[in-house]
């Protein structure tokens, strides 16, 4: 395979427990960030637990001042919004991955020999992204580098 790896780094993560999982309150939650001009990348949402469920995300970290005053909105709903930055984002594209078993097996398992503090990990069929704690980032990328050439 020949996976291109590209890396980005400032990125925040931010978790919000407890959403409703109606799919009109989560899309207007987007609708909320992108009339605040933010872009949003990985989404991550958890499966539903009765009426409610986690959604996960992340922006740059410059961005997410634009979404402070959101946020505090959401705050008044009971949605206390969870935020990390200086977090680092990896990705793994190779269009070969599609119908290979075991290729994120082999990717994690490089990440958790160096135990790498994995926040969010995102999937489609050719590509694969991990966001890293800042202080974990060149480990984790020299992990997932030395499991390509091998």
């Amino acid at each position: 395979m020949k996976q291109t790896v590209t890396v980005y780094d400032d990125i925040t993560l931010v978790t919000l427990p407890n959403v409703p999982s109606d799919i009109e309150f989560i899309s207007e939650i987007f609708n909320q960030i992108g009339l605040r001009n933010v872009d949003v990348d990985m989404i991550s949402l958890s499966p539903v637990q009765s009426a409610m469920t986690s959604l996960s995300f992340t922006v740059h970290d410059d961005d997410f001042l634009k979404m402070l005053s959101y946020m505090a909105t959401l705050r008044e709903k009971s949605i206390k919004p969870i935020v990390s930055s200086g977090n680092c984002k990896i990705s793994i594209y190779d269009k070969s991955m599609e119908n290979c078993p075991g290729v994120c097996a082999k990717f994690f398992k490089a990440l958790a020999s160096v135990e790498a503090d994995i926040r969010i990990i995102t999937t489609s069929e050719c590509q694969i992204s991990i966001l890293v704690t800042k202080s974990d980032f060149e480990d984790a990328l020299s992990a997932i580098n030395k499991c390509i050439e091998e």
